[in-house]
């Protein structure tokens, strides 16, 4: 490539366009602006419906009775504090996750963010760039582009001066300079994805749950409501009573802090792991990654630092110019891969070899090479690529790479007009490169092996030299290394079967790697992919969960859903732990508020058909709520939790929410039919059902709780305390309206709500044995 002479866009052009707006401003998808949260949290559907409860309390009712409308303020404010958190932590950290673009501007090569980039910005690009911008190619060196995000098409495209660049494709080999044509909004890829470019959600079964249970109890609250509504009136009692009863009932039915609490979950999950430096570019990530049983493992970055040492270079005889060949080839490009940075360390330079034909190293090729004046062409690369079987170098190498080291072979050619066809190759030389391991590797990897995670290293290299690596890992299978050139890419359902069977995979190009993810998948497995080049990147976007190395290329940052900011294996046990807690936890407490909704049903329904008063008011509806749901939901959705998230939450927890919420409300309509029949007061007997539906919704709460530890019993102690402390203080009894004169009935009903739990027990008992999980810890 010719020196380009153009020095780009003088510093008052820049301020020029940018004035005028034509600059690359584009929308950060990591998290959704301050009012798209403020309007989520407050204008939802079941607020709305109690917004409409409290005014008619407010109407017809007494104050104490329109607590619930607190429910309104708290959700909302708890909901946006802690979102807002969470967009605080996501910025901050996609910014710094940004890479950034190199232009050049007033005849020097400058860096800068990606929505600096103005239009007629000359931008400059190298292997594992992704273009920001639209563009026309202004000069291309050996410059190959893969567009296959943009079109669907695997094959990278070789671009020339004058041909039409893309944004959101990303460099594979060579390097080149462009003129920006489209920024912005305008860009091709910001067009194609603006949805998903601004706020987008990766699959969450959580949230489509949540959404589900919502839309089920919003069908039922309507026609119940009705007919609660009916009964009441028809009872030809006051106004205010009537309207009162009804509220409890209906306002009893709606789950409003399940969606508060999911929220909650999913933001403190994104807070805890910014301070672990780990972005999380969409908030259910997290949770899918909780729901991994496979993860795929790139070797280079992932296993081993990206950076390598030059251990040796071994000649293999005759009169060739070794030294200067690998230094005139480590130096042709002036961003040079690991390899070549690794060999330009011994040979700086070689004086006098001139480059008239290059060809830049790829992913798929495995090889780069060049054409010199006056010394021939000469490659560097994969032995196993360049060399034919059976060859005493080809033998030499082989048992080189089997000791876990790199290997690479220099070879003469006559020529490179042809990439496909080199002819002949002359082995020169052996040439051994030292890969360090990550420290943190071996731990990460039996922390996934303790967790039921199979590991499958996928890589480009040689695969005995993989296998030596996953080996010293003590990766189980590692020891058995595939040779992915010859698995049966048209077959794939044999391709899964051998994917589930083993671990190791050497040589496996990117189009493989993406044929990998897709045959795990077929088999009903949930991947997550990790890497930090860009043949990761068709890998990456098609698997479950992208996690990428923070100093991984630009596209594969871009593309994935989870970014390791400093490059630490060792997050991602935080991030399965976070994922799992957010599962297991949310599934727990929907439990509790999902038995509320059912109870309140059942007890509308029988209100509705027998035609007694509501046993209950809305501000022992709130007492109750608060003490066996609210409060603690709040401490159990946030408390850790390690175990393996599994399928079918939603009829996991309908199975153990409708018959729980059928026995407390059993027990509490019994409990007040016999003190209507005894002849108590309507207030003794609201009583005796408020006593009898707190030790039942307690019960569940013990049960719920487990395993327990001793912030657990404390909790769920100190529930029953302040329950016991409103029956007690008088203000609190004339608060909540609560009458126990008569000590019988109140043992009665306590009673009562002491049978419900031993059925209740019973019940949790049943659906953990078939497959439920409603105590796990």
């Amino acid at each position: 490539m010719q020196q380009v002479t153009e020095p780009g866009l003088t510093s008052a052009q820049v301020a020029e366009r940018v004035a005028a707006g034509q600059v690359n401003a584009v929308r950060r998808r990591s998290s959704r602006t301050v009012a798209a949260i403020v309007r989520a949290n407050v204008l939802t559907l079941f607020n709305g419906v109690i917004a409409v409860l409290w005014v008619l309390i407010m109407i017809f009712g007494e104050w104490q009775d329109g607590l619930f409308g607190l429910v309104i303020v708290a959700n909302a404010a708890i909901g946006i504090v802690q979102e807002l958190r969470a967009k605080r932590t996501l910025d901050r950290l996609a910014i710094v996750n940004e890479a950034p673009v190199r232009v050049r501007r007033d005849g020097t090569d400058t860096e800068v963010a990606p929505r600096q980039v103005v239009l007629g910005d000359l931008v400059l690009l190298a292997s594992g760039d992704q273009l920001l911008v639209d563009g026309e190619v202004l000069d291309a060196d050996g410059l190959e582009i893969d567009e296959s995000l943009l079109t669907g098409e695997a094959d990278p495209v070789h671009k020339l001066p004058g041909d039409e660049v893309l944004s959101g494709s990303f460099v594979v080999a060579g390097r080149g300079r462009y003129v920006a044509t489209r920024v912005g909004g305008d860009a091709y890829a910001a067009r194609l994805a603006e949805e998903a470019s601004a706020f987008s959600l990766a699959h969450s079964e959580l949230r489509e749950g949540v959404t589900r249970f919502i839309k089920y109890v919003t069908w039922l609250v309507v026609p119940i409501g009705a007919l609660l509504t009916w009964s009441q009136v028809s009872r030809q009692t006051e106004i205010g009573e009537a309207v009162t009863g009804t509220v409890a009932g209906i306002v009893t039915m709606i789950p409003e802090g399940l969606v508060l609490m999911t929220s909650i979950a999913f933001a403190v999950g994104v807070i805890r792991l910014g301070r672990r430096r780990c972005l999380v570019q969409e908030l259910p990530a997290i949770e899918i990654l909780a729901r991994v049983d496979v993860l795929c493992l790139d070797k280079t970055g992932t296993l081993t630092s990206g950076g390598m040492e030059l251990g040796e270079v071994r000649p293999l005889g005759g009169d060739l110019p070794v030294d200067e060949a690998l230094g005139a080839l480590a130096n042709l490009d002036p961003d040079p891969n690991p390899t070549a940075r690794a060999v330009q360390v011994r040979y700086p330079d070689s004086p006098g070899w001139t480059a008239t034909a290059k060809v830049a190293f790829s992913s798929a090729r495995k090889w780069s090479g060049a054409e010199f004046d006056g010394h021939g062409g000469w490659v560097l690369g994969a032995p196993d690529v360049l060399l034919p079987p059976g060859t005493p170098a080809y033998t030499e190498a082989g048992a080189l790479a089997a000791t876990g080291l790199r290997v690479l072979v220099l070879g003469r050619v006559a020529s490179l007009r042809d990439p496909d066809d080199l002819g002949d190759i002359e082995a020169a030389a052996i040439v051994v490169l030292k890969q360090r391991l990550r420290p943190e590797a071996a731990d990460t990897l039996a922390y996934f092996a303790g967790q039921h995670v199979a590991v499958k290293v996928i890589s480009g290299d040689n695969p005995e030299s993989v296998s030596a690596i996953a080996t010293t890992l003590g990766i189980p299978g590692g020891d058995r290394a595939v040779d992915a050139r010859t698995l049966p890419e048209d077959d794939p359902e044999k391709l899964a079967e051998i994917m589930d069977a083993n671990t190791v995979f050497g040589r496996v190009s990117p189009h493989q790697k993406r044929l990998f993810v897709g045959a795990l998948q077929s088999r009903g497995h949930t991947v997550a992919m990790t890497g930090d080049g860009v043949n990761d990147v068709l890998a990456l976007k098609d698997a479950d969960l992208g996690v990428a190395m923070g100093s991984g290329s630009g596209a594969t940052r871009a593309v994935a859903q989870i970014v390791l900011m400093d490059d630490s294996f060792a997050g991602l046990p935080s991030v399965v732990g976070e994922g799992r807690r957010v599962l297991a936890n949310i599934e727990r407490v929907a439990g509790l508020f999902l038995t509320k909704t059912f109870y309140a049903i059942v007890l509308s329904l029988l209100t509705g058909v027998i035609g007694l008063a509501f046993p209950f008011a809305p501000r022992h509806s709130t007492l109750i709520n608060a003490l066996t749901i609210g409060i603690p939901a709040f401490f159990l959705a946030l408390a850790p939790s390690n175990e393996r998230a599994r399928g079918g939450f939603v009829p996991r927890v309908l199975r153990l929410a409708v018959p729980s919420g059928i026995v407390c409300a059993a027990a509490v309509y019994l409990s007040y039919w016999i003190a209507q029949s005894g002849g108590l007061s309507l207030a003794e007997s609201r009583t005796s059902a408020v006593v009898t539906l707190f030790v039942a919704a307690w019960w569940v709460l013990a049960l719920v709780a487990r395993p327990y530890v001793w912030w657990r019993v404390a909790l769920v102690a100190s529930m029953a305390g302040l329950f016991a402390l409103a029956l007690a203080v008088p203000f609190a009894r004339e608060f909540f309206a609560l009458t126990l004169a008569d000590p019988a009935a109140g043992l009665t009903a306590a009673g009562l709500g002491a049978a419900a739990g031993v059925v209740l027990t019973g019940v949790f008992a049943v659906v953990r044995a078939r497959g439920g999980r409603p105590s796990a810890g």
